[in-house]
């Protein structure tokens, strides 16, 4: 049986992200944060691991990104997940007697509209959505909710109070499926996530942009990232896809004469936008 690392607890979006990729049939190695996701791959003590990376309601993640860089890890696929947040609380409880509204900071930042509906609920931020359901059941807390998923609502024996409450509809996430990293990229997919730095020079980015336009490489993302050793200077996330990987493995034979550091962080087949046909 597969393990998949992930952070957070059963029931949460991680959960239902893994059990949506890898099937019902799996075991769960629950972590408190993404840093702990990533240690648990690179000590081989999972198979695979279900990451956050971007929101469309808050963007991206960079932390993430960044922790995929540091560790020997590499993005294998992606998903892109559906998430509703309910508030949710003991039953007898109202939400006129609710106070303390404790969740995930991304639940909590998703759901902002709602919540400055209602200036007198006290937010208290958790380490996971489903972990602060279970904490309202096990502590029996009156006065206080927890945004999460139905699905946690249902485990846990709690009343959803307000369902649908993040700020559109349209509230998706998606998450990077990882494994532990081998010597070298495995060259397969039609999509990629790297990292790159440049010369701090006047057109150094546009030259990149350029040569990938040059192979016909599509661009998808570009994220600056700040050099922590070097303020001031920046490294780039870019995201790309293509349809010949002849042309994609030609693009970085290309961009290495113009990249100080080119790292690439991922090679998979892209998963369906629920945005973009």
């Amino acid at each position: 049986m597969l393990k998949i690392s992930i952070q957070g607890e059963r029931t949460s979006f991680h959960d239902m992200a893994a059990q949506t990729y890898f099937g019902k049939a799996v075991e769960i190695l629950e972590c408190i944060t993404f840093q702990e996701v990533c240690q648990t791959l690179a000590d081989l003590r999972c198979d695979h691991a279900v990451m956050a990376i971007e929101n469309t309601l808050v963007g991206s993640i960079l932390p993430n990104f960044g922790l995929i860089q540091r560790f020997p890890v590499t993005t294998e696929g992606e998903l892109y997940l559906r998430i509703e947040q309910n508030l949710m609380a003991l039953p007898g409880q109202s939400l006129e007697a609710i106070r303390v509204v404790r969740s995930h900071p991304m639940a909590l930042q998703q759901c902002s509209n709602f919540l400055e509906r209602h200036p007198n609920l006290k937010l208290l931020e958790a380490f996971d959505t489903a972990g602060s359901a279970r904490e309202i059941r096990e502590k029996s807390r009156m006065h206080t909710a927890a945004i999460a998923s139905r699905a946690a609502a249902e485990r846990y024996g709690l009343n959803i109070l307000a369902e649908g409450i993040e700020n559109q509809d349209n509230n998706f996430t998606r998450f990077f499926i990882l494994r532990r990293r081998e010597s070298e990229p495995q060259f397969t997919g039609s999509k990629c996530t790297l990292y790159c730095t440049l010369n701090h020079a006047v057109g150094a980015l546009a030259k990149l942009l350029d040569m990938f336009r040059t192979y016909q490489i599509n661009l998808d993302m570009i994220q600056s990232l700040p050099l922590l050793n070097n303020p001031g200077e920046y490294g780039f996330l870019v995201e790309l896809r293509w349809q010949k990987m002849a042309d994609f493995k030609a693009s970085l034979d290309a961009v290495k004469a113009c990249t100080n550091d080119l790292k690439i962080l991922g090679m998979y087949e892209p998963a369906p936008h629920p945005f973009i046909s």
